[in-house]
């Protein structure tokens, strides 16, 4: 144990550097919430880089002087972690280092999900005090089931897939407005590789479908207990191939000959290990509860590897809900006609190529809201939030 501890924990007895690109969008946040006493939760896709960012924060962490035999980082689902309880682990750590129980100390647990009651353990590490925790999960479902023992007492994160700036700085591209058309290649580039950062760096799209096999065999079917594989990957592909497209599950149970509370606890599974987000019509609650959802891929270069890059209007709307999501956005339709996205504060049509017909721009200039963006190209992606 003493070996693997210390393995894990390099900085304990060296210099510890990082040749990881930084993600300035969420360092500074993660480094001032090491002064809170809230669990930090980071979840979101297998491979999105929540490791890195823990590992990032550790480094800053040992920049600012935090005794370096005071930071722990595992992950939960090594082997051998299997038959010892997180306060076990964490026992062994402050036994290795000489920690007595009224010092601080930060620990980073990645894969938290890994251990059966890691929920009631947080809890007991945090009531304990002198704990500092980060922690990640690629599960929603697994904290929403769990979740009751530390409620009031975490602050969710959500790791998303690279977004255009950090795509290029990822690809060491320079955006200067001098050469605008080279940021027109380098956004074409964006929208066929999406932003995994592992997959962004080395183009090979093995990377991807490796990632997929592993969420829906692990994640999904060996979690589920599902017993027909085939048809798991099948609604993906359905999924992949129409998004932004109105489905219903009524449609796609005919289509694949499953019942319709099958199809909708894949995909409810495909939404809680972040491949897919669901949106609903914008209207009264009879009215929503009707109409058909909309569905968009976690990250593009999912759908482009398993699909084909295919479609660049429903590639850039997904990019465009991407971007939004935070802001939990909804579609808007009246008289058979559609603005892609709304939100309390804006309304959205995503137009990558295209331009809007007389119908959509009567509906759009109806609406009432002040700000009202025709997302056409890369800019809307250089914007400020």
């Amino acid at each position: 144990m003493k070996e693997l501890l210390n393995q894990l924990n390099p900085w304990w007895e060296d210099n510890y550097e990082i040749n990881f690109k930084i993600r300035e969008k969420y360092i500074p946040q993660l480094v001032s919430l090491t002064k809170t006493k809230e669990v930090i939760f980071l979840i979101g896709l297998r491979r999105v880089g929540k490791t890195t960012l823990l590992k990032q924060t550790i480094h800053k962490l040992l920049k600012e002087g935090i005794d370096k035999k005071h930071i722990f980082y595992a992950s939960m689902d090594m082997l051998a972690f299997n038959t010892l309880t997180i306060y076990e682990i964490i026992r062994e750590f402050k036994k290795l280092n000489s920690i007595p129980n009224n010092e601080q100390v930060y620990l980073f647990l990645d894969e938290i999900t890994s251990k059966e009651h890691f929920n009631q353990e947080l809890k007991n590490l945090y009531d304990l005090g002198n704990f500092k925790l980060f922690v990640s999960s690629s599960s929603a479902s697994a904290l929403r089931d769990k979740g009751a023992f530390l409620t009031g007492r975490v602050k969710y994160i959500e790791i998303e897939p690279l977004d255009f700036k950090e795509f290029c700085l990822f690809r060491n591209y320079n955006l200067k407005s001098s050469e605008m058309y080279l940021i027109e290649n380098y956004f074409e580039e964006y929208m066929e590789i999406g932003g995994m950062p592992e997959y962004v760096l080395t183009k090979d799209p093995t990377y991807i479908t490796d990632l997929v096999n592993n969420i829906v065999l692990k994640d999904i079917i060996a979690k589920h207990n599902l017993k027909n594989n085939e048809l798991v990957f099948d609604l993906l592909k359905l999924l992949l191939e129409r998004v932004g497209k109105k489905l219903s599950y009524t449609k796609l149970s005919k289509i694949l000959n499953l019942s319709k509370d099958t199809i909708q606890s894949y995909i409810n599974y495909f939404i809680e290990t972040y491949l897919f987000s669901k949106i609903e019509l914008h209207g009264k609650l009879n009215e929503v509860i009707k109409a058909d959802k909309k569905f968009y891929c976690g990250d593009v270069g999912i759908k482009n590897v398993l699909v084909g890059f295919r479609d660049k209007g429903a590639i850039y709307e997904n990019l465009v809900y991407n971007k939004i999501k935070s802001e939990n956005p909804k579609y808007y339709s009246k008289d058979g006609f559609e603005i892609d996205f709304i939100t309390k504060t804006k309304l959205i049509e995503a137009k990558y190529g295209q331009t809007m017909n007389e119908n959509q721009k009567e509906l759009f200039n109806k609406v009432k809201l002040k700000t009202k963006i025709i997302a056409n190209g890369y800019s809307f992606f250089l914007d400020e939030d």
